[in-house]
């Protein structure tokens, strides 16, 4: 009974879903469920069924986000790969007792590979959790006692945006580019303790600028909105990694904010390092995408018209 409460979802919402996307009709008797429909379409009702049942059974809580995912990969007949998730590991958990999992395939892949690498860089669109698991990562080695520090950083530049009119000393005018970063900490950590570690130095954010001259020895380290490095930021930030240290690269190359002709860093550094050991490189998809439905259907949307432009 527990589990068909999980499956159905409120107000059967997510049964209703599978129908919808399916073309199919779902009715519940007893302890079965009868699917009507044209025999494809029943098909892979079944078989999404059968995959959110699986992940009722490892503990997951459907939501529509992890449903739509899941019809995801039964559309493009990639439903077998669930099985892989296998009650993703928590990485740790928030302030609030939350735990923090990947949800999708592709954050799986990310988070074995910060785990078995040294340097990795995580390429993908808005919304695909980069930074959050970057961050996640980070907490959970710091906790563990595998750094003394978390280094977080990102490029100042502006989104379009001038902010150097605005009031206050350096602190107040780079901060507004670092608050993601921020806020993810805040989530992990709490205020309180998130504000404990950054006055004993054991939490650093800090625009890249800062970052020249340094050795980050027993530390882990961020760079996010690494797409509006220049080449010779991204050499001069990887050149920084101390000993003990692991280093995350966070970055979307379709939203770059350089100026025209400038070219990104990280498009260059994912050509330049692709071949060494202990440094991986990890692609995102519009599927891995763990925001609001419509930031996916956005992403598509951009991809094909970028397509469709380049063969014009």
């Amino acid at each position: 009974m527990e589990q068909a409460v999980s499956l159905f979802g409120s107000f059967d919402e997510n049964v209703r879903l599978v129908e919808r996307t399916f073309h199919v009709e779902i009715i519940n008797r007893g302890s079965e469920l009868k699917i009507t429909g044209e025999p494809d379409d029943v098909a892979k009702g079944a078989k999404a069924l059968n995959a959110l049942l699986l992940l009722v059974r490892q503990g997951e809580q459907l939501n529509e986000q992890n449903v739509r995912y899941v019809l995801s990969l039964v559309t493009a007949d990639e439903a077998d790969k669930l099985a892989e998730m296998g009650g993703a590991d928590c990485i740790c958990i928030t302030s609030k007792g939350k735990p923090v999992k990947p949800k999708t395939l592709g954050q799986k892949k990310y988070v074995e590979s910060i785990r078995n690498n040294t340097i990795v860089i995580g390429v993908g669109p808005a919304g695909t959790g980069k930074t959050y698991l970057a961050v996640a990562m980070a907490v959970r080695a710091f906790r563990a006692k595998e750094v003394n520090r978390i280094i977080l950083t990102r490029p100042a530049v502006e989104a379009g945006e001038k902010l150097g009119f605005l009031p206050g000393d350096l602190q107040s005018k780079v901060d507004p580019y670092l608050r993601p970063l921020y806020d993810a900490l805040f989530d992990m950590l709490g205020a309180e303790n998130f504000n404990k570690y950054l006055e004993r130095g054991s939490i650093e954010v800090a625009p890249l600028a800062y970052m020249r001259g340094r050795t980050l020895d027993d530390s882990f380290i961020i760079l996010d909105e690494a797409q509006n490095t220049t080449p010779e930021q991204m050499k001069m930030f990887l050149t920084r990694m101390g000993f003990r240290s692991h280093v995350v690269v966070t970055g979307d190359v379709t939203q770059i904010d350089l100026p025209d002709g400038k070219r990104s860093g990280l498009v260059e550094v994912t050509k330049v390092l692709k071949n060494i050991d202990d440094i991986d490189v990890v692609r995102f998809t519009g599927r891995d995408v763990v925001r609001h439905q419509l930031v996916q259907e956005i992403v598509k949307a951009y991809e094909k018209y970028e397509e469709a432009k380049k063969r014009k």
